[in-house]
């Protein structure tokens, strides 16, 4: 399919928090992001004074035979419009990433321990930076509708999952 290809290495896993690729419920979970042995606990020295982190993340529990970029109907529902694989915010994408922001708890050694980070336990980090304000979108942010309604549930907590 694609011929053009990167190599990013994986700086850290998530260890702990969510498994079995729920599309909801995904609050109030905390997990760890565990560096690996290669990068030095120095590298996250003055991390703990933001709040927030951007962290992305390689979807390692879909497979290149998932890839989907022509127009479909998110989560398959009818109800929401056909929209090309590169509108779709999952493991059908080219490149299986995800971003994520959660919130940090503290730092204890090579770990970041933190809450609502979407992504599941083992899951490889390929980057992590912290949110800096100035660098969130300027401007008014737009999107139709169907993604508010797609993600109700989806930042409640998992204990509240019927």
């Amino acid at each position: 399919m694609l011929n053009e290809f990167i190599t990013f290495p994986v700086i850290a896993h998530v260890v702990g928090g969510h498994t079995g690729r729920l599309d909801d419920y995904k609050g109030d979970v905390e997990s760890i992001i565990r560096l690996v042995p290669s990068i030095p606990e120095s590298a996250l020295q003055g991390i703990e004074e933001f709040s927030h982190l951007q962290v992305l993340w390689h979807c390692h529990l879909g497979s290149d035979a998932d890839i989907e970029l022509e127009p479909r109907s998110p989560r398959d529902n009818p109800a929401w419009p056909a929209t090309g694989g590169l509108v779709h915010r999952n493991h059908r994408r080219p490149s299986r990433s995800g971003t994520s922001h959660p919130r940090i708890l503290y730092v204890d050694g090579r770990d970041i321990h933190v809450t609502d980070l979407d992504a599941d336990d083992g899951t490889p980090i390929v980057d992590l930076a912290p949110v800096f304000l100035e660098m969130l979108p300027r401007g008014e942010v737009r999107q139709p509708s169907w993604p508010t309604d797609m993600l109700r549930d989806y930042w409640k907590p998992a204990s509240s999952r019927p």
